[in-house]
């Protein structure tokens, strides 16, 4: 599992995905070769089908399940909530909301968002079920602290304190068709690059990142942030709208290319070969480019 320190640079957790149909999501992921866990439901309205991924790491898809809960939890002050609300109300109901870092101490991470004017907004704690392939359950709580650079919506970052990680084996749940073991690099698209630093080095925990050459070293993998021209260059399909700041890229890593290749070809799932690796572009169920790398 990801560490999740006190101090230091926060590891990368997950990702949220927002998705208009957890099933739409399930079926297109599963035909990118990924095992795709049981619906989740959040008590605020929200549901997930995550894909865990052995190094620790896990994409959340995110649903709307209840309207009405989700619309009184955020005007009760729900930021998970509010912030997904924004995004769609700007992006739409498919893509890719926010960056999470695991952390042991919300609280802390809370304050130092407060201080650096950055804080997305009140802490949320919360707990739900939680079910394994087997069908064993567990309950998983989490206590989570927003940051968010004024007036955006197409992105956000928060920290994740997981307070009772369920007990339950996910190693069913790990073992994708597509070989994929992990997540490489996260990559976000920005109008102005260097205007991110700070929003991004207050979210890690680490003061002296400058975002060198677009990229912020993680424990377990780098956040890059590149203006609209590299992305393109780099991976050969448009950046999109114009924006200050939106995550565009999952890197992830696989044991052979090749059988990625075969698996996408025989589900016929386009897909294109740039740099070393290989790139599905963002579908409907899918809210972000794909990118398999291979990992010796």
């Amino acid at each position: 599992m990801t560490d999740r320190p006190t101090t230091g640079t926060h590891p990368l957790d997950h990702l949220v995905l927002p998705t208009g149909s957890l099933e739409v999501a399930r079926a297109r992921l599963t035909s990118l070769g990924f095992v795709v866990a049981p619906t989740g439901i959040h008590p605020f309205g929200t549901e997930n089908c995550c894909v865990f991924l052995a190094d620790g790491t896990y994409l959340e898809p995110l649903a709307i399940g209840s309207e009405q809960a989700a619309i009184e939890a955020a005007a009760a002050g729900n930021v998970f909530v509010a912030r997904d609300r924004a995004y769609r109300e700007s992006r739409g109901d498919e893509g890719f909301s926010a960056v999470v870092l695991g952390t042991g101490n919300a609280d802390a991470d809370h304050v130092r968002y407060v201080e650096a004017g950055l804080s997305g907004g009140d802490t949320l704690s919360f707990s739900r079920a939680f079910t394994d392939t087997s069908g064993k359950s567990d309950v998983a709580s989490f206590k989570l602290a927003f940051a968010a650079a004024s007036g955006t919506t197409d992105a956000f970052l928060f920290a994740c304190q997981r307070i009772n990680a369920p007990k339950v084996d996910r190693a069913a749940l790990q073992a994708h068709a597509n070989g994929a073991s992990g997540i490489l690099e996260v990559v976000a698209v920005s109008d102005q690059p260097a205007e991110q630093i700070s929003l991004i080095s207050v979210a890690v925990n680490d003061p002296a990142a400058d975002g060198d050459g677009g990229a912020f070293l993680l424990p377990n993998a780098t956040l890059s942030v590149l203006d609209p021209k590299f992305f393109t260059a780099r991976f050969g399909i448009p950046a999109g709208s114009s924006t200050k700041l939106r995550f565009a890229a999952i890197v992830f890593a696989v044991r052979s290319t090749d059988v990625t290749s075969r698996l996408l070809a025989a589900n016929s799932i386009q897909h294109d070969i740039a740099g070393s690796g290989i790139v599905v572009r963002p579908a409907t169920g899918q809210g972000a480019a794909f990118i398999f790398r291979e990992i010796q």
